[in-house]
């Protein structure tokens, strides 16, 4: 017995997914579903990503809690048909099922396996699209001598140094400066490279060949 879960979602407060739940229920009990889990979002639009009660199914989907989501509807889930895609190609590389009541989509079946195939590719398709598109941006701004990443920490060298040699400990001047240990540490071995190689002795020249000096 397949283990059950349903996600019901309702955009206004006043209205009430009873309607949704009592159709499932019958689709749950014609097909012999276990139904182990109910998530519900009350008064929340379709087209926000982060619904508490979506949060939570996708949750429990990753940690393997049901093996079916079943929906009243696919604009239930989301809107926007990106997010929807996203939802799932999670749940197919989960080994969930998805099951929709109204447009009577099944991934269990051939045309749902169909469907999902189709919408695996465009899921894949969609990220390459945005790769590349990072990447090119990076290209540009490169090219426009446009800085990418966090911009290096401005402190002082020199009184990192001094406050080392007065015996301060990594952590005091890190928060002194308001710089992480790790860059503290850093400057320390840099400095230290530095005064090893300024205090190593010039190697020995090569001695000119000179020719015998002539008795007079």
């Amino acid at each position: 017995m397949k283990r059950a879960a349903f996600y019901l979602r309702v955009s206004t407060l006043d209205q009430h997914p009873e309607t949704q739940l009592c159709d499932l229920q019958q689709l749950a009990q014609q097909r012999g579903w276990n139904v182990v889990s109910q998530y519900r979002d009350h008064g929340i639009s379709g087209v926000r990503v982060r619904r508490p009660a979506l949060d939570e199914m996708l949750a429990d989907a990753r940690r393997g809690h049901f093996d079916l989501l079943a929906v009243w509807s696919c604009d239930r889930m989301a809107r926007s048909s990106r997010h929807f895609l996203e939802i799932l190609d999670e749940l197919n590389h989960l080994n969930i099922e998805f099951v929709s009541f109204r447009e009577q989509l099944d991934t269990a079946g051939p045309l749902g396996r169909a469907v999902i195939i189709i919408i695996s590719a465009i899921a894949e398709l969609e990220r390459n699209l945005i790769i590349e598109r990072v990447r090119a941006g990076m290209r540009r701004a490169k090219l426009e001598g446009i800085r990418i990443g966090r911009r290096p920490a401005q402190f002082d060298r020199d009184s990192v140094l001094r406050d080392r040699e007065r015996g301060h400990s990594l952590s005091e001047i890190a928060k002194a400066h308001r710089i992480s240990r790790a860059l503290v540490s850093k400057v320390l071995k840099e400095a230290k490279s530095a005064s090893h190689k300024g205090s190593e002795p010039a190697p020995p020249q090569p001695e000119q060949n000179r020719r015998p000096e002539r008795a007079g």
